[in-house]
């Protein structure tokens, strides 16, 4: 069994006060892929910096021929009452699922998943240190970032802007590099496994 793998898009950082505008997830356990979008709510703020590595306007965030975010959430949920597992694997599971957790709870939304999650940044640092001996760190904190997982797994961080389905198929990569020593997805297949990940 293995865990879905989980990323959010949205207008800000802060959980409680910014809006999710996109979801992506893909089941590790037979690869389907769950992306939706949504406008935020009126009164969620908007942070430029959020603007900037989405690639979107407020303008766009708020667009009133999207789907609510209300119904993203439901939509997402019905998926996910649907998998055989229901434990995440993320980049950030603090961010991602707390975030969701919060939404959920202003639309009085039954969670459908655990709340453990696996969490990339730290397998990453493990397997890092079984290698090296040591855990990876910059001016006294960790130095992995979804980027740096992707350089230690053999790969180019590309992204230009950030999309929830393409970030959790990276994430998806990068656990299957890290844990099996095996390619997943054929579009990454021209990046080489570095040996030391090889099993």
């Amino acid at each position: 069994m293995k865990p879905i793998v989980l990323d959010i898009e949205s207008s800000g950082l802060d959980k409680v006060n910014c809006g999710i505008w996109q979801i992506g997830a893909i089941d590790l356990n037979d690869n389907e892929e769950f992306l939706e979008e949504a406008r935020i709510d009126d009164e969620d703020g908007v942070e430029e910096g959020a603007l900037r590595v989405i690639g979107k306007t407020e303008e766009e965030l708020r667009d009133s021929s999207k789907q609510s975010q209300k119904e993203l959430l439901e939509n997402f949920f019905q998926w996910i009452k649907k998998r055989s597992v229901k434990n995440f694997l993320c980049q950030n599971p603090q961010f991602d699922v707390t975030f969701i957790e919060i939404k959920a709870n202003k639309y009085s939304l039954n969670i459908p998943f655990k709340y453990k999650c696996f969490d990339s940044h730290t397998i990453a640092q493990m397997i890092y240190h079984k290698i090296h001996g040591k855990f990876l760190f910059e001016e006294g904190r960790s130095k992995f970032s979804l980027g740096d997982i992707l350089e230690f797994a053999g790969m180019k961080d590309n992204r230009q802007i950030h999309n929830a389905l393409e970030d959790c198929k990276l994430t998806a990569e990068c656990f299957s590099r890290l844990i099996y020593g095996k390619n997943l997805f054929q579009e990454y297949s021209q990046f080489e496994i570095p040996e030391v990940l090889k099993k």
